[in-house]
């Protein structure tokens, strides 16, 4: 028996993946950029090793930034409780510096077919559906974990830089 979510990617198959907007997610201990480039060269990624949910990854130029197909932030602060170089510091901890957003032209519900797979995994209750075809972000609920980006069979939900 197929699952919806299998379903749903079969069906999605046939949207091309359109190259989104490129910036730096950094984790959510970060300072700033300056202490990034600084220190993190020093490092051997050992952020990247204590993160359960393997979004951490180290660019060539060794600093950590998240990948939210691979998953989302749990926001553990394992990562800035083995920083030793002070780029992440749990007295930094707060909302990732991304604004997550469906796009309505992906999305399949407001396509009218029905789907949840971004509502059922929201830990957050940060996605809200206004009849069965609408979803929306409540973003004083969003906390950019980004788990809701995996999930979504057309890859409807995009992380875009905060303004």
């Amino acid at each position: 028996m197929i699952q919806r979510r299998e379903l749903f990617s079969s069906l999605a198959s046939s949207f091309k993946k359109e190259k989104q907007e490129s910036f730096d997610i950094r984790p959510p201990y970060s300072n700033d950029k300056f202490t990034f480039e600084k220190e993190c060269f020093k490092c051997s990624g050992v952020c990247k090793n204590v993160c359960d949910e393997n979004i951490i990854v180290i660019k060539d130029d060794k600093t950590p930034v998240l990948d939210f197909t691979k998953g989302g932030c749990t926001y553990c602060d394992e990562c800035a409780k083995v920083c030793n170089f002070g780029v992440l510091d749990i007295k930094n901890k707060k909302y990732i510096n991304a604004k997550v957003v469906i796009n309505m032209l992906k999305c399949l519900s407001w396509n009218k077919t029905m789907c949840f797979s971004c509502k059922e995994l929201c830990l957050d209750n940060a996605i809200s559906f206004f009849g069965l075809f609408r979803p929306e972000i409540r973003y004083g609920k969003c906390t950019n974990c980004g788990f809701c980006v995996k999930v979504c069979p057309t890859n409807a939900i995009e992380v875009k830089k905060w303004q």
